[in-house]
């Protein structure tokens, strides 16, 4: 059985200073659900990805990674003639990164819904998805809809991720509906403070809402309890891959039966582990590591 089920899109991404004076940069494979399905993997789980990439250079070394990491890639597609989307991410000395999307038109925005697999959603333990992935056009948002209704009308937990992107959504307004939504749809809610606004219907007792307070730590409301958990005090390489990172770790607590403070140590772990490396996965741990 497959303990965590999730869909997204699989990206190259550039890493360099800025680019107008800097002549060399790193290359790497990313996303949110990518950098989850890997840690959670990494951790002894059994985790399966659900994608579309170009039938380029990048999209074969995404398949590549997921493979060797021992993520189930059965239901991978590789879209002819569509290119794998790429991100460049900017350092700046004493400021954010400045992260740009080349991502219209991209082979993972055309995740359609027929290319869910409803019984294999339906046959997992848990199903993740994330606001990135509904922000990258109507068929991918209709794929994660799809996806959920699957998984809720077979009893699955849903996870779900705000992840809130302003770059890759028309207005405010459509991002608060649809991200609004599917918090509603699920059991586990991932979101950073700022977001918060933007989900308020799915802020409820009933649910467990895991907010990430940037440099206050992260916080989570279960079981009509609040527990806290502060940042690791760790050398910061890049925040690139922190907040996938730290999910992993809390859905791998849980997945483990352990209670929400644990859970939060593991989330944090994993989250130290993934800002103090220049990849946003490939510094993340194992279990014996862990």
């Amino acid at each position: 059985m497959t303990d965590v089920y999730t869909l997204g899109e699989p990206l190259g991404v550039v890493s360099s200073g800025r680019v107008r004076h800097e002549s060399e940069a790193r290359l790497d494979v990313c996303g949110p659900e990518f950098t989850l399905a890997v840690g959670l993997s990494r951790l002894g789980h059994r985790s399966a990805y659900l994608g579309k990439v170009g039938d380029d250079e990048l999209g074969a070394r995404a398949v590549t990674v997921l493979r060797g990491e021992g993520v189930d890639v059965a239901d991978m597609r590789v879209a002819e003639g569509a290119r794998t989307a790429l991100l460049l991410r900017e350092s700046r000395v004493g400021r954010e990164p400045k992260t740009v999307h080349y991502r219209a038109g991209s082979a993972g925005s055309l995740l359609a819904p027929g290319n869910v697999p409803i019984d294999r959603v339906a046959a997992a333990r848990m199903l993740h998805v994330t606001g990135v992935t509904a922000a990258l056009g109507r068929d991918a948002l209709e794929a994660v809809r799809i996806a959920v209704s699957a998984a809720r009308n077979a009893g699955v937990p849903v996870s779900f991720a705000v992840e809130y992107a302003p770059e890759l959504w028309p207005s405010v307004r459509e991002a608060e509906e649809v991200l609004g939504e599917l918090a509603c749809e699920s059991r586990l809610l991932f979101v950073r403070q700022d977001d918060l606004d933007l989900v308020k219907p799915a802020l409820t007792p009933e649910r467990e809402v895991v907010v990430d307070r940037g440099a206050k730590g992260v916080t989570v409301r279960a079981d009509r309890m609040r527990y806290d958990v502060q940042g690791w005090q760790v050398p910061v390489v890049d925040t690139a891959g922190a907040g996938e990172a730290f999910a992993a770790g809390y859905i791998s607590a849980a997945l483990d039966g352990l209670i929400p403070q644990e859970r939060l140590h593991r989330g944090a772990l994993m989250s130290a582990a993934a800002v103090s490396s220049v990849s946003d996965w490939q510094g993340l741990p194992t279990r014996s590591e862990l």
